[in-house]
């Protein structure tokens, strides 16, 4: 008789099994990490591909579409989460395997998947993606995270408010120091205001329509929409907002060109620069940096209602090519150039107003782009500085006497926005130039919370809108 006791049979090997969903939110991340790419540019194709080949129901898409924008607007609290979990540097972990962690974490602190589906989905995608060893530190490391809830992590991880303000509020709002820093110079005030303005930005953005005049109406968005998902704009005459999970280019007037997806922040700095009082003649308008195209196509429509004639200038070929597409089918004159606003094309003098949305950071959008605030420097400023004082200059050339000049930028930053106009007017850096401020405020009516004038700076958490500054100013010589 064999005493020898019986071994058991080795466990057969299992393939890992592929999620589609939480796959596809890996690679959307990978892109954004290894090609800066954007989440908004790259996620939209890889759902209509996942969709055309049947693997994707409306759920799956909203749940891989939530993985990929909460992993990368948390990304800085969940990397200091990460962080306290290993036995390592945090820049000693792979980014493939840190995009799987965090995303991981995303399940656990930031959504209501249950602790044992979000730990054994994240695992199962690490074998996929990683491989089999990287999948065990995967699995450590999430099963380290989920003794804890949010709350509790931010208090282990994040220094106390009264320690450091500024590196506080960066850990439990998850944005650069630098970030919280320019934000709050910005805002001024409290502290209320500025964690109001952080969590703001941490939230997912409306989707808001514009219905271009004289070839839509909000009444014919709201038709198409159907009352249940369609809400008025707050503040814009032309806004309709769009209940979540809505298509929105699957309405006719948007295929057409018609209306557009457009923020409702940029939606009044254009009707703001429309609306200004000028003297004498009203018949050409310069949108000096005109791509994509948004701003354009809602001035062109306000212009063609008063037989005024649109140019549209942009530097970048493509971006050109963007900004027509945009105003195809308007009913009145424009044309759409190729060239360098600090090198116009144009005489001085010609038009009678214009709009310059300059270059900039894009800290006013962080909502819809949250990659970023990871991806932008401080030192970033220093190098659209000349750029955005030379913009304005040529603008400003470009208007007649008499004329108006709206400088627009989809920034806060001080540094972007004032100092810019006062640096330009008192002639730092170049020749003075001899203009006046017009209160931009009186041409946003009914929008609250616009401050003391004369230019304005919305923001998402006061106004629901990106974080937009305008400034008016009319030539006087």
């Amino acid at each position: 008789m064999n005493d020898q006791p019986r071994r058991r049979p080795a466990k057969p090997h299992r393939r890992p099994k592929k999620d589609p969903v939480r796959f596809l939110a890996f690679e959307a991340l990978r892109a954004v990490d290894e090609r800066d790419a954007y989440a908004n540019l790259v996620l939209p194709p890889l759902l209509k591909k996942a969709r055309a080949k049947g693997d994707f129901d409306g759920r799956d898409a909203a749940l891989a579409t939530e993985l990929v924008y909460g992993t990368l607007r948390r990304q800085g609290t969940y990397d200091a989460i990460v962080a306290a979990c290993i036995d390592r540097p945090l820049r000693e972990v792979d980014p493939p395997v840190l995009d799987v962690l965090n995303m991981g974490v995303h399940q656990l602190l930031g959504t209501r998947i249950p602790t044992h589906a979000a730990v054994s989905a994240s695992v199962e995608l690490a074998r996929v993606v990683l491989g089999e060893g990287r999948a065990k530190f995967v699995n450590a490391v999430l099963r380290k995270v989920a003794a804890h809830d949010l709350d509790g992590w931010v208090e282990k991880v994040a220094p106390s408010y009264e320690e450091d303000a500024e590196d506080h509020l960066a850990v439990v709002h998850s944005h650069p120091r630098w970030i919280v820093s320019a934000l709050w110079d910005a805002l001024g005030g409290g502290r209320a205001g500025i964690e109001d303005l952080l969590e703001a930005d941490n939230e997912r953005p409306e989707v808001t329509l514009v219905a271009r005049p004289g070839r839509s109406t909000t009444d014919e968005l709201v038709k198409a929409l159907g009352d249940e998902n369609a809400l008025p704009g707050r503040w814009s005459p032309y806004a309709v907002r769009m209940a979540e999970g809505g298509e929105p280019g699957a309405l006719t007037a948007v295929q057409e060109g018609r209306a557009g997806v457009q923020d409702e922040g940029s939606q009044l700095v254009a009707a703001a620069l429309a609306a200004a009082p000028v003297e004498g003649r009203d018949t050409r308008w310069l949108d000096g940096c005109a791509g994509p195209g948004g701003k354009a196509a809602l001035l062109a429509a306000l212009a063609a209602e008063r037989g005024a004639t649109l140019l549209a200038a942009e530097k970048q070929p493509h971006r050109a090519r963007l900004v027509e597409r945009a105003l195809a089918g308007n009913p009145g004159p424009y044309q759409v150039v190729t060239a360098d606003g600090t090198r116009p094309p144009w005489l001085p003098g010609t038009f009678d107003r214009v709009l310059m949305d300059v270059p900039c950071s894009g800290l006013g959008a962080l909502r819809r782009r949250p990659e970023a605030r990871w991806r932008r420097r401080a030192e970033d400023l220093e190098n659209f500085a000349p750029l955005q004082r030379g913009l304005l200059r040529e603008a400003l050339k470009a208007v007649r006497v008499g004329g108006i000049v709206g400088y627009a930028t989809c920034s806060p930053h001080l540094a972007e926005t004032r100092v810019v106009v006062e640096d330009v007017l008192k002639g730092r850096g170049g020749e003075p130039v001899e203009a006046e401020w017009v209160d931009a405020r009186p041409l946003m009516p009914g929008v609250s919370a616009l401050g003391d004038g004369p230019d304005v700076q919305l923001w998402p958490h006061l106004h629901g809108t990106d974080a937009m500054y305008l400034a008016l100013l009319r030539r006087t010589g």
